[in-house]
């Protein structure tokens, strides 16, 4: 385990990973990632389908092995000491993976006794949790919402009180607010049981759940820190646009020379200029009444996480 040590503090990284490469025949899925987690902290690795978090979390919960790199769980070897790490760590895959034809509590005593122990022995991890289910402790799991099939998942990746949880986008297809009721049970276990959690998903809004967050596509990580530093170090100059035909208005902001990218987001449209652009807001919007249209609004806006996303993405594919 690696540790570094300053006149303040110690910190131990519960996850250590070091040049870690997957492939799948021709597809590299995970293209050599470096990846250190401290000890207690919820870290985030936000990015598209395909982007290869799932065989990065795979390969750190020892369910396929590295092509090439080292990496270490609590101190573990990922190769030689994978029995060690599995029976210290949680894991909830993305896709509801319990058994749909045993109830709450049969998938939950089944589990628990997978690690040898039981539901009674780690209440108090999955109290918070499982009061919420415990009405519907006889139904079969096939039978829960969308929302439920999910705290259930929790609930059995907690029951034997793992130090490291595994989330692989595990708030895919619920409603925002379950999404955002799962994301404060995982602050509350945070915070009363210190547990180390790695998160994958790929709504950006929930980054600003986690301590660090690493962007990653194409089997690389973009950018890596908290999501103040990386919207801070956002180095382009960002319009929001608005017209009455907003599929013609994205094909004409792209021809215009000055602008680098144009993607949609929500009901605008953001606009990335590239360096040294001397386009002003009433130039764009005069350019673009030129072309015939109405209702034209342009505006400078802050950039958030996705617009981070689009230009580092932009960067390491050559596109600026």
């Amino acid at each position: 385990m690696t540790v570094i040590s300053n006149s303040e503090c110690t910190v131990e990284y519960a996850i250590d990973a070091v040049g870690l490469k997957k492939s799948y025949k021709d597809v590299i899925a995970v293209g050599g990632i470096d990846l250190h987690v401290g000890k207690g902290e919820l870290f985030g690795i936000i990015g598209p389908d395909g982007a290869g978090k799932t065989s990065l979390i795979r390969m750190l919960a020892t369910l396929i092995d590295p092509d090439e790199g080292e990496a270490s769980v609590d101190g573990f070897d990922i190769r030689k000491d994978y029995r060690k790490i599995r029976s210290r760590v949680g894991y909830m895959p993305g896709k509801f993976s319990l058994y749909p034809d045993l109830s709450v509590r049969e998938n939950l005593d089944f589990f628990a006794s997978v690690f040898g122990t039981s539901i009674e022995q780690n209440y108090d991890m999955i109290k918070d949790i499982y009061c919420r289910l415990e009405p519907f402790a006889d139904r079969k799991a096939s039978k829960l919402s969308g929302g439920m099939k999910q705290k259930l998942a929790l609930c059995c990746a907690l029951i034997h009180a793992p130090s490291v949880l595994y989330l692989d986008e595990p708030t895919t297809g619920v409603d925002p607010s379950s999404r955002r009721e799962f994301w404060e049970m995982l602050a509350k276990l945070q915070e009363g049981f210190g547990i180390t959690m790695l998160a994958s998903t790929a709504y950006m809004d929930e980054a600003s759940r986690c301590d660090r967050v690493a962007m990653m596509d194409s089997g690389r990580f973009l950018k890596v820190g908290t999501v103040e530093e990386i919207v801070g170090s956002f180095d382009r100059t960002l319009l929001a646009v608005r017209s009455d035909e907003m599929f013609r208005l994205l094909a004409d902001v792209r021809n215009i020379d000055e602008v680098d990218s144009c993607y949609t987001f929500g009901s605008e449209h953001h606009v990335c200029l590239k360096d040294g652009a001397g386009l002003s807001v009433s130039r764009l919007a005069g350019m673009l009444e030129k072309q015939g249209h109405s209702n034209v609004n342009v505006r400078v806006c802050e950039p958030n996480m996705e617009d981070c996303f689009m230009n580092e993405s932009a960067k390491a594919n050559g596109k600026r």
